[in-house]
């Protein structure tokens, strides 16, 4: 099979790569592709859309293949896979950074710290840069530098028709504004060219763990004291097991735990003074928060996320932590069967809330916390334990509802959350600007494959 003016690789059923081409992060999506287009640059991928569309094939692009929907492959058609396109650039004079489609966070994060700068990227290093961006981009530095759609002043996209176009503030403005926050509906994102901020390259960063017995007293305070938190602090609350991270004493390991893991982007004086009431609450299981390269930090919880198990999200937003909805997360956090499984709170205000709610496609701006519900188990636990996690994170969700904010973060939602919370992640005035956008750019939703906007 060849395709014209395509100089990637093809990869088919039957060759030597195949299944761990196809293979995504979650290890519960299990789709078999025609066809593979392994791109080297933005003129492979324009020749794949193209080859695509004279085919009638189901299109799926694949940048960190990190989603847990599994958007990143398909059945029975092309994926157009830009994992090999991972360069980084950066200025830093200029406090720029240009990053190829196929890069992970940890690739930015080396890139930029080497000049001691970073912009707004995920948790976890190996969650690739576009699909985490494309839907808003929550990370550690948000409150302080916003979101990466917020540091995000360029992309050069290929379009449904198999173009190239170039998305800015002045170049199609209207598709860059639904570019930041509407997801993967509108092409294929080769590069990215963000803002920059001086960061590191040491931080007072690290979680401090209580007992799950203390979580309703932990969340109590935590409420207060995200309240009060500068800018510069950003944290986010885990529930479950303490993981079995080198740091933590291995009589902890697996022992229910509630943590807040923070990172300050400023000094590391200043950051002391800013966790100093934390560290004093309560009697914490163990605390490490300290001084830690900023880039090691963002990798840190790897291994607690690993590639290949399998996983199911539940998400909603939280307009607050009451005491209502503290009592339901302290209730159903820690009632997982599997270690892996955790709940997340992220805390979201400062430079998020500041931007105004229309000047780009996500819509979270005014609420204070995201929360997802994490069910993860091991491949060979796909049974009873499967059946258990996923039941535990629809059951946490349903609780949660009375609390809920009326939105969702669009990259927590799983495979089975349909049109109506595609929907909800954007509320009804962002969704139809999206949808004309779509029309616009992509009227035959060729781009389908994903937490899809059809044309409107």
């Amino acid at each position: 099979m060849q395709i014209d003016g395509f100089r990637g690789r093809l990869i088919t059923a039957g060759h030597s790569e195949y299944d761990t081409a196809r293979a995504v992060w979650n290890g519960a999506v299990d789709r078999h592709p025609r066809l593979i287009a392994r791109c080297g640059d933005t003129a492979d991928a324009a020749a794949a859309v193209r080859f695509a569309r004279e085919h009638d094939l189901e299109i799926a692009v694949r940048g960190g293949g990190h989603n847990v929907a599994g958007t990143a492959v398909c059945d029975d058609g092309i994926v157009i896979d830009l994992s090999a396109m991972r360069g980084v650039s950066v200025d830093p004079a200029g406090r720029r950074a240009r990053v190829q489609g196929g890069a992970l966070w940890g690739d930015v994060d080396r890139a930029t710290q080497a000049h001691g700068l970073a912009t707004t990227g995920g948790i976890v290093s190996h969650t690739g840069v576009a699909g985490l961006t494309l839907g808003g981009g929550l990370g550690f530095l948000m409150r302080g530098h916003g979101l990466a759609v917020d540091n995000l002043l360029e992309a050069e996209v290929v379009t449904a028709e198999g173009g190239i176009v170039r998305a800015s503030a002045d170049e199609h403005p209207d598709l860059f504004w639904a570019l930041r926050g509407g997801g993967g509906n509108f092409g294929v994102v080769t590069s990215f060219r963000f803002a920059l901020h001086p960061v590191g390259p040491a931080v007072l960063a690290g979680p401090v763990f209580w007992a799950a017995e203390e979580t309703t007293e932990v969340l109590r305070f935590y409420r207060d004291f995200a309240a009060r938190a500068p800018d510069e602090l950003g944290s986010v609350v885990r529930l479950g097991t303490v993981p079995p991270l080198p740091a933590v004493p291995e009589h902890l390991h697996g022992r229910p735990a509630v943590a807040v893991a923070c990172c300050h982007s400023g000094t590391v004086e200043a950051g002391e003074r800013a966790v100093r009431a934390l560290r004093r609450f309560g009697r914490p299981l163990v605390d490490l928060l300290a001084p830690t390269p900023y880039a090691a930090f963002q990798g840190a919880l790897d291994d607690t996320v690993r590639h290949g198990w399998h996983y199911h999200w539940k998400a909603t937003d939280l307009a607050g932590l009451s005491d209502d909805a503290i009592t339901v997360i302290a209730e159903h956090a820690c009632a997982a069967r599997s270690p892996r499984s955790y709940a997340a709170v992220f805390h979201l205000g400062g430079a998020v809330a500041r931007v105004p709610r229309d000047a780009t496609a996500y819509a979270g701006r005014d609420v204070a916390h995201h929360i997802v519900i994490d069910a993860a188990w091991l491949p060979e636990e796909s049974g009873r334990v499967a059946a258990a996690e996923t039941a535990w994170a629809r059951r946490f969700l349903r609780a949660l509802r009375p609390h809920a904010a009326g939105g969702v973060y669009v990259n927590f939602l799983d495979s089975d959350d349909g049109a109506g919370r595609v929907r909800e992640a954007y509320g009804d005035g962002t969704y139809r600007r999206l949808a004309e956008v779509k029309a616009k750019y992509d009227p035959d939703n060729a781009f389908h494959h994903n937490k899809n906007i059809p044309p409107g």
